[in-house]
């Protein structure tokens, strides 16, 4: 039984490290590889990095931006991931022509200090707010998938430059967020080492993700602008239920639930949820004027 076990954990083992050396699973690409790649689009695109020496930590900030748009866009992406899952919607023109988009490196993930966690929602979430400030960007729309969902949240909460947060596929009720067992391979001795960066730094945040957001769920009522949820009720990640929890907690809210959708919403269905964007653009800027 005992090598049976082992032969087990071998094959784990072995298959783990050979997926470690591919690309693909860090997530990530350089400011030069995705620069090359918006030339081809005619599309220009420029990189923003902000360093805070007291705690010793960089983010990177893709940006594309367009002169006389007044709207800003911000993707927060969820784990493990990089900005560069929002690959879909920085290129579009359709987004190009109604606002300046950015797409975040969250702490940890493509080149904001790979592989370094964080797993503190407040600290990452003022992170990103203070480097929103520095780059002096407002009316800011605040887009987060999964984990990023929460940060969005967290982030209309530090920073008054914000108008709106859309929320696709997002963690944010405690109650319901547990520990998935795979994680576990990230946080052992015997198997962290061969796990890929970003997965690694995904089971760190993992780990605690339901005591962080019990840490800021009193503040909730603090976010004065309208938030948009969007799930798909066959999402086997991240419950459709944390739409109840949106519901309860934000006293601007709207949700929308996608019948036979998974977890990779935003991924597998970028149009509607690119249609959706606009459609809450328009709420906002509309109903404002």
């Amino acid at each position: 039984m005992k090598l049976k076990f082992f032969r087990w954990i071998a094959i784990i083992l072995i298959a783990t490290a050979s997926l470690s050396s591919c690309t693909i699973l860090q997530y990530r690409a350089s400011d030069k590889t995705i620069k090359t790649q918006y030339q081809k689009w005619g599309i220009a695109t420029d990189f923003a990095y902000f360093k805070v020496d007291s705690l010793d930590r960089t983010l990177r900030i893709q940006k594309v931006e367009k002169e006389g748009n007044t709207i800003s866009i911000v993707f927060i992406h969820g784990s493990p991931s990089s900005s560069l899952v929002w690959m879909d919607f920085m290129p579009d023109s359709t987004l190009i022509k109604a606002a300046n988009l950015y797409a975040v490196d969250r702490p940890g993930y493509g080149y904001s200090d790979f592989g370094k966690s964080m797993a503190s929602i407040q600290l990452q979430s003022f992170l990103i707010s203070e480097f929103l400030k520095e780059i002096k960007i407002r009316n800011i729309i605040l887009i987060g998938s999964s984990y990023g969902g929460p940060i969005a949240a967290r982030i209309a909460v530090l920073n008054t430059n914000v108008d709106g947060v859309m929320m696709i596929s997002a963690a944010i009720d405690p109650a319901i967020e547990n520990d998935i067992w795979a994680s576990r391979f990230t946080r052992w001795n015997l198997t962290r080492w061969i796990v890929p960066t970003g997965y690694r730094v995904a089971g760190d945040e993992k780990s605690v993700h339901a005591a962080e957001l019990k840490k800021i769920e009193n503040d909730w009522s603090q976010v004065n602008v309208p938030v948009y949820h969007l799930h798909g009720d066959a999402d086997d990640i991240v419950p459709v239920e944390n739409l109840k929890y949106t519901d309860s907690v934000f006293t601007k809210v709207e949700t929308k639930i996608f019948p036979n959708a998974g977890h990779e919403l935003a991924w597998r269905h970028p149009q509607i949820i690119k249609d959706e964007i606009i459609s809450f653009l328009n709420t906002i800027y509309n109903s404002n004027q």
